[in-house]
């Protein structure tokens, strides 16, 4: 039994892992700020979680009689499970109301998506600022680059 609790903790261990390397890789690789999002998600979720759930198995395997260190490891899981979707929720909101487009394929191929040479805008979405006063006008509107409106 001792054998098969161990095997139980180091599956949980590596799939974690496995979890957070590839989270971490696509939060690295993927195009834009919403794939990136769900790659965050996932690792926190399902990489931290399932390293949690090993822990969770180990400390119910060794023998001790502490009851807190379970009772803990719960605890942050569950505190996990429902801050990271809600926290993700909310990013993507806030990133939609701010402008920031999401990535589509057919974007991509007609070439609709900005460049980030000149364009002002990074390949996911993510917009260059310019500080107010730098001379080149950038990033003003035309009431604060001396054009008059009425």
């Amino acid at each position: 039994m001792d054998m098969a609790l161990t095997v139980l903790t180091w599956a949980l261990l590596m799939a974690g892992a496995f979890f957070l390397l590839t989270g971490a890789l696509g939060m690295v690789r993927l195009p834009d700020v919403f794939t990136r999002m769900h790659a965050a998600g996932m690792t926190d979720t399902m990489g931290a979680g399932l390293i949690l759930a090993g822990l969770f198995v180990h400390a119910l395997s060794a023998g001790d009689q502490l009851v807190a260190v379970p009772v803990r490891l719960l605890l942050i899981l569950g505190f996990l499970w429902f801050t990271s979707p809600i926290a993700t929720h909310a990013t993507a909101k806030a990133a939609l109301s701010g402008g920031v487009r999401p990535f589509t394929l057919a974007a991509a191929e007609s070439g609709d998506l900005p460049e980030s040479a000149g364009s002002g805008e990074e390949p996911g979405g993510a917009r260059q600022l310019t500080p107010p006063g730098d001379g080149s006008g950038a990033g003003q509107s035309g009431e604060e680059q001396g054009g008059a409106s009425s």
